[in-house]
């Protein structure tokens, strides 16, 4: 069934009472996103992956959304529908040393399908945004792949974020974490949606991961996050898949004369 629970939630707006600078002329970010990284600990329940950071950079939002965001191409990510949505202003961040960078946009593109009702009124969305940033990201983000073939029941993925590594620990956002998770299907296989819920203990998506990549062991990536679900972070977590989108997303780069990777 191609529907979503009546408890899900996005998990890309306000980290815990993360705030972004309100105005974005010159955008001054409220917090010093180069100072957030805490201990090593998890998305939620996972461990910090500064190796794999190459492929993902952050969504900020002038009304404080926090959100991850996969890298496609120099200056092209695709994230959350609802990280982009309204009309706030965003700019996609990331760090050069010890310094936050932020990156305006030049071009925004919702997928048709996006419904911002859709939790609430238990309707099918599908929660994906491209965005094209007004210059090139540095050489060291890599676009990642994506995976035309969606996932198996039991199949294990790695979600990855900038999210909170617990509840409410907005100080604990900026840094770069993945978990382990296997794929449920609590109501059958879906062409939309891809569920994962921890074998043991709390563990998975939480503030701040919406949009950021899910993807296979080798590195492949199968799925965007978009919400969680079933009780707190770290129940189960809920992205939508790529692959059925494959023409949007396809027809969307065209039109920007980019192109995605896909497997």
């Amino acid at each position: 069934m191609d529907s979503i629970s009546g408890r899900a939630r996005p998990i890309g707006r306000r980290a815990g009472g993360l705030r972004v600078g309100a105005r974005l002329g010159g955008f001054a970010v409220a917090l010093a996103l180069g100072s957030l990284a805490g201990p090593a600990g998890a998305v939620v329940g996972g461990r910090e992956a500064p190796e794999a950071a190459s492929g993902s950079v952050m969504v900020l939002s002038s009304d404080g959304g926090v959100c991850s965001a996969v890298v496609l191409a120099p200056d092209t990510v695709l994230t959350a529908a609802h990280c982009a949505a309204g009309r706030a202003e965003h700019r996609v961040h990331y760090r050069e040393g010890a310094e936050p960078v932020l990156v305006e946009l030049a071009g925004r593109a919702l997928h048709p399908g996006y419904d911002a009702g859709a939790i609430a009124g238990r309707r099918r969305s599908i929660d994906l945004a491209l965005l094209r940033t007004a210059t090139p990201l540095p050489a060291r983000f890599a676009p990642a792949r994506l995976a035309a073939d969606g996932p198996r029941a039991g199949e294990s993925l790695v979600l990855s974020g900038y999210g909170v590594a617990r509840p409410g620990a907005a100080r604990t956002t900026g840094t770069f974490r993945s978990a382990s998770l296997p794929v449920v299907e609590p109501y059958g296989p879906s062409r939309i949606l891809v569920w994962l819920k921890p074998a043991a203990g709390p563990s998975g998506a939480c503030q701040g991961d919406s949009g950021g990549p899910i993807a296979r062991g080798d590195g492949a990536v199968v799925a965007v996050t978009a919400w969680v679900g079933g009780g707190p972070c770290g129940a189960i977590s809920q992205g939508v898949l790529v692959g059925p989108q494959r023409d949007w997303l396809d027809r969307t780069l065209q039109g920007w004369g980019r192109r995605a990777v896909w497997e």
